[in-house]
């Protein structure tokens, strides 16, 4: 049985470092300085380059999802607000806002990073290795119901430090709808402006290169 002062210390960390417990020490700095804030407000810019699928049902779940549009050198923001047990992403490239709501699940003995995205709900794996934070689906379901992992969107993503700068690289692709959205860039820290980026869930989109 966990002690309640363990337990109370435990719900005090940052999402990323309850889901990944004794391998949050792993990470470069640059990864856990975006991960590391447990309780309020923090914002990140960059740059990214973001490529869409073209067959029909690729642009079509990239609708659903909200994903951005196809672009080069599109300037980035990432707000995040946090809470002990939760976490809003909102993130802007160019003009278009991604929003998506993240939580820590346990499935089999194995904690998972949950993220919502509109109808869409994605469980992930962290899994640290070198300088990379590699995220892999472990389930997907879509209004609440299960659906096969084998259909579940796949692709390459990961976060990266580069001689102390935060990357990412995310990949979604489907067996049913070859590649959706890829999106890779940079992250840097910036001063928060709430009134442009609202921290609501009722939307969504995922992040998380080369």
């Amino acid at each position: 049985m966990t002690h309640p002062q363990a337990e109370r210390s435990i719900h005090r960390q940052s999402l990323y470092r309850q889901v990944l417990g004794r391998d949050w020490d792993r990470l470069p700095a640059a990864i856990r300085a975006v991960h590391e804030t447990s309780d309020g407000y923090v914002a990140f810019r960059g740059r990214a380059t973001v490529e869409r699928g073209r067959a029909p049902l690729a642009r079509l779940a990239a609708f659903i999802a909200g994903f951005p549009a196809a672009g080069k050198d599109v300037p980035v923001e990432i707000h995040f607000a946090c809470s002990s047990c939760r976490e809003i992403w909102s993130r802007r490239f160019g003009d278009k806002v991604l929003r998506s709501s993240l939580q820590k699940v346990e499935k089999r003995k194995e904690r998972l990073l949950a993220e919502d995205l509109g109808p869409f709900r994605i469980l992930c794996s962290l899994a640290p290795e070198a300088d990379r934070l590699h995220l892999k689906v472990r389930g997907w379901s879509v209004l609440g119901l299960p659906l096969p992992l084998f259909l579940a969107s796949g692709g390459r993503t990961f976060e990266e430090d580069r001689d102390g700068v935060f990357h990412f690289h995310v990949e979604v692709e489907s067996p049913l709808t070859g590649l959706i959205v890829r999106y890779r860039g940079w992250l840097e820290p910036a001063a928060p402006i709430k009134t442009n980026m609202p921290a609501r869930s009722d939307s969504a989109g995922a992040l998380t290169q080369d």
